[in-house]
């Protein structure tokens, strides 16, 4: 951890007083204002005592900070003093570039005489040229190039021959390689329009019934099952909109429709059961389901433990967990309200599924 850098009282009004009647350049500026709020000072104090706006003292605390990176890239003479000149604005634009980037494009800055929108078009084109797998045939890894290329490639996909040819001259003028300024020049005789590639339209959708906002619900297990199994289950937290789930421990889910009775249950556990009715007693259902035997998925809230006489629950009955029907309130715990009961899809090939139109024949 960096301590903060202390400033006497002393030397904080050196600094102030050198920002007040603007002693020295704008790089010894940027530094002032850097040692300043690193010591505590914030920007609206900065500007009470010295008239440097919270605007201006971020362009040149920034502009100083790529000063320094030209600077320490091994710049001449020559360009440092360029640098340290009124152009603070046009370093700021290069604090997206890497140190190499910063000290080519401060160097084609100093040669073109750039101003602020310039030096804003160049740190973009670099930027661009410097994502590309590999370079455009003709041109080379230069910042003149990089600004070349991108008039080319916006001046093949212009119509507007005005246009055009505004796009032609400003590549002529910063193409660096021989070889770049003969692509460009191909365009005087070459008015093919090649069109800009569009990216294609977003996958959007919106959610419109709740029951394509499904919902997870913890497995407790397989019947048989004990009251130890059903209780270490810890409870599903889930965040709007999207129903997130927010859950901690180990475990597995289930993941099932947004269907009301889902939705309006407290707390949902799954157990999956068995249907078929040879089953040992415990393990079977209340009623026997129609149909072939199959595995079926039982969804019990374990927050709903009022007894109602139209409700199964869930109970504990030596030792092991049970469905039951009360027609009175039980004696023993209710652990929780059946919800559903849910069958698995007949799907003969799942792979369908995610094949567009498969499902149609």
């Amino acid at each position: 951890m960096t301590e903060k850098p202390q400033l006497s009282e002393e030397e904080a009004s050196l600094l102030l007083r050198q920002l007040l009647h603007k002693e020295g350049n704008w790089v010894e500026w940027g530094k002032a204002c850097t040692h300043l709020q690193k010591a505590g000072y914030n920007r609206q104090t900065i500007f009470e005592q010295t008239g440097f706006q919270g605007s201006q003292q971020n362009l040149i605390v920034v502009a100083a900070q790529v000063y320094d990176s030209i600077a320490q890239a091994g710049a001449s003479p020559e360009l440092l003093s360029y640098c340290q000149g009124p152009v603070s604005d046009v370093l700021y634009e290069f604090r997206i570039l890497n140190q190499a980037q910063r000290a080519a494009a401060a160097e084609l800055a100093q040669e073109k005489k750039l101003n602020v929108d310039d030096a804003k078009e160049v740190a973009r084109a670099i930027q661009d040229f410097s994502r590309l797998s590999q370079l455009p045939e003709g041109f080379v890894n230069h910042p003149g190039d990089a600004v070349a290329y991108q008039c080319w490639k916006r001046g093949r996909q212009q119509k507007d021959l005005q246009h055009r040819s505004r796009l032609i001259a400003r590549g002529l003028k910063f193409a660096h390689s021989v070889t770049a300024r003969e692509k460009i020049e191909q365009l005087l005789s070459d008015f093919t329009v090649v069109p800009k590639a569009t990216a294609p339209l977003m996958p959007l959708y919106r959610l419109e019934e709740e029951e394509e906002l499904g919902r997870n619900v913890p497995l407790a297990g397989t019947f048989p099952i004990i009251r130890e199994d059903l209780e270490v289950v810890r409870a599903v937290k889930t965040q709007a909109p999207f129903g997130i789930v927010t859950y901690s421990g180990s475990g597995a889910m289930v993941p099932l429709p947004g269907w009301q009775v889902i939705l309006k249950a407290e707390d949902p556990v799954a157990i999956l059961y068995q249907s078929e009715s040879k089953a040992p007693l415990r393990e079977r259902l209340p009623q026997q389901l129609p149909g072939m035997p199959e595995q079926v998925l039982v969804v019990v809230d374990r927050g709903a433990r009022q007894w109602d006489v139209n409700s199964y629950f869930l109970v504990e009955q030596g030792g092991k967990l049970e469905l039951k029907w009360f027609a009175e309130s039980p004696s023993v715990d209710i652990l929780g309200r059946l919800m559903l009961i849910l069958r698995p899809k007949k799907i003969f090939d799942e792979n369908n599924i995610t094949e567009p139109g498969a499902m149609d024949d």
